[in-house]
């Protein structure tokens, strides 16, 4: 709808500002998610990340996000693993190994994950299984 009223695509940014206003429109019967936005702008394709609670306070950052369950987990093992400026494999793998190791170790988290890594030229959609016992 964004795009046939303003005839454009939307902005990562922008997305997450519509994300916000709607999870807080809904603050008293909330959605219980914990999204995270992220993409690459049209114009610079510099990368954008951000998060929002269950009542759509936005968390932006220039390194990482995490949200769910796990996040203290997935906290301690991404400040470690993250590095500024990581090629698409690196980054998947810095990605892999932060889920799993946080996966294994709460038991609300499920049974794996589904990574997506933009690049400019394409979107590589990989998904994970951890254990299921």
């Amino acid at each position: 709808m964004y795009t046939i009223k303003e005839e454009r695509e939307i902005e990562p940014e922008t997305f997450a500002h519509l994300v916000s206003s709607t999870l807080y429109e809904k603050r008293f019967g909330p959605y219980f998610i914990e999204p995270v936005i992220a993409g690459l702008s049209k114009a610079t394709n510099k990368p954008f990340i951000a998060s929002a609670d269950t009542i759509g306070c936005l968390n932006f950052a220039k390194d990482f996000v995490v949200c769910g369950t796990a996040t203290d987990k997935l906290f301690g093992v991404a400040e470690s693993l993250w590095e500024p400026d990581l090629e698409p494999e690196d980054l998947f793998e810095t990605i892999s190994q932060t889920l799993m190791n946080a996966v294994d170790r709460d038991a609300f988290s499920g049974w794996g994950a589904i990574v997506h890594v933009i690049t400019p030229e394409k979107v590589v959609t990989r998904q994970l299984r951890s254990r299921m016992d």
